[in-house]
């Protein structure tokens, strides 16, 4: 493994960056497409969309665990870029539950295209908790995600190809990675079994 950034190496450079950096502002059009965002009725997945739909997507799926809280996300972007209600669209997501990401990846076969999907969704949270034997960070944000990825990238294959255009798929990280120890890789055995292994795990690290 890569060895990690102290956190008194980080901490300027994180300060820079949020204070001194000025990140320019998106003009790429997206006239036409069709673009999911995961995570989105809060925070970067939230101004995610509102970029998108501003910059000329023809359609964007808010991809949320809380239809309620996805039609507010909705309401408000329509507010703030003056869009036509049908640009934007709620479907529900759970990344938690893996048959709830089969039928999304159905649903999402059914589009007449599929130009990007942008995997902002995922949780934090201090304590250990265990979903069907996998330890929740790891079954939301690593495993459903790359489960959800595999699944659509067919319909972006063939989006590119129909329509003759380049198909995104990306996934939204954290600087936090550069000084995350995680002791839990230096295992012989499985590196699975040792993230769902409560007694290794490094919560404030994970």
């Amino acid at each position: 493994m890569a060895s990690t950034m102290s956190w008194l190496s980080f901490i300027p450079i994180v300060l820079y960056s949020q204070l001194f950096v000025q990140i320019s502002y998106p003009t790429q059009s997206f006239y036409g497409q069709t673009i999911v965002v995961t995570g989105s009725n809060t925070g970067l997945g939230l101004e995610a969309a509102r970029h998108l739909i501003r910059l000329g997507a023809a359609k964007v799926i808010l991809a949320v665990r809380t239809i309620s809280k996805g039609e507010a996300a909705a309401e408000n972007i329509l507010a703030s870029t003056k869009a036509t209600k049908n640009t934007v669209e709620v479907w529900q997501l759970d990344l938690s539950d893996y048959e709830n990401i089969k039928r999304f990846a159905k649903r999402v076969e059914r589009l007449e295209r599929l130009d990007a999907v942008v995997q902002n969704a995922g949780i934090m949270q201090q304590a250990f908790k265990s979903i069907d034997g996998e330890e929740a960070h790891v079954r939301v944000n690593i495993v459903g995600a790359v489960l959800l990825g595999l699944l659509v990238l067919p319909k972006l294959r063939v989006s590119a190809k129909k329509f003759n255009t380049r198909t995104r798929l990306s996934f939204v990280g954290s600087d936090m990675q550069y000084v995350a120890v995680m002791k839990e890789a230096e295992t012989d055995g499985s590196l699975f079994d040792s993230l769902n292994d409560e007694k290794k795990s490094n919560m404030g690290d994970r």
